[in-house]
């Protein structure tokens, strides 16, 4: 490989790496602010607010997603490194999606679709009198990891979330022809 096709490669990943640092470590940052500032707050009955896990859990699959990339960059041949280092929409694609399967992955942790040792387990204030926007706030503000090694899964599987783009979609796949072939056999 000439010397400056070498140079001209080098500069393509520099530029698409900084720009992938730039946008993780500015969400990273919005995610830490809208948490100092959400366990800062008091609720009205005096109690201080607890920390969003939400955020947390998107957090992660985010640098999941980051890491991914950031791997796969150097088997990425010129012409696309080229179309990536000119767009900012196709680089922070894998990212998004990342923080996005992480939060599908923990609903189907919290809804009890997936169980067992691996996976976190988590626990909530009773939201049963109310209904609408106040119960997914209430569940949004008060559910959390039972324990600390389940906030370590929760971390951990976004993480996975984001770093193996094909994983939550198996996931979704496997339980949607699951639910199918349950729905055929309650028919029959």
């Amino acid at each position: 490989m000439p010397s400056s096709s070498v140079s001209v490669r080098q500069a393509l990943l520099l530029r698409i790496t900084r720009k992938l640092v730039y946008f993780t470590a500015g969400s990273l940052l919005l995610i830490t602010a809208f948490q100092h500032f959400m366990t800062s707050q008091t609720g009205t009955d005096g109690a201080s607010a607890r920390t969003y896990i939400l955020p947390i859990i998107f957090g992660a699959g985010l640098v999941g997603g980051f890491v991914s990339i950031q791997q796969r960059l150097p088997k990425i041949g010129e012409p696309e490194l080229q179309e990536l280092s000119g767009s900012w929409s196709s680089i922070l694609l894998i990212p998004l999606n990342g923080g996005i399967f992480a939060i599908v992955l923990h609903l189907a942790f919290q809804g009890e679709i997936l169980q067992g040792d691996l996976f976190p387990k988590y626990v909530s204030d009773s939201a049963d009198n109310l209904t609408g926007v106040e119960t997914l706030a209430k569940w949004m503000k008060t559910t959390r990891p039972d324990t600390l090694h389940d906030l370590a899964k929760m971390v951990f599987w976004g993480f996975v979330a984001g770093f193996s783009e094909r994983f939550v979609p198996q996931i979704i796949g496997k339980t949607a022809q699951q639910a199918h072939g349950k729905d055929d056999n309650s028919a029959g």
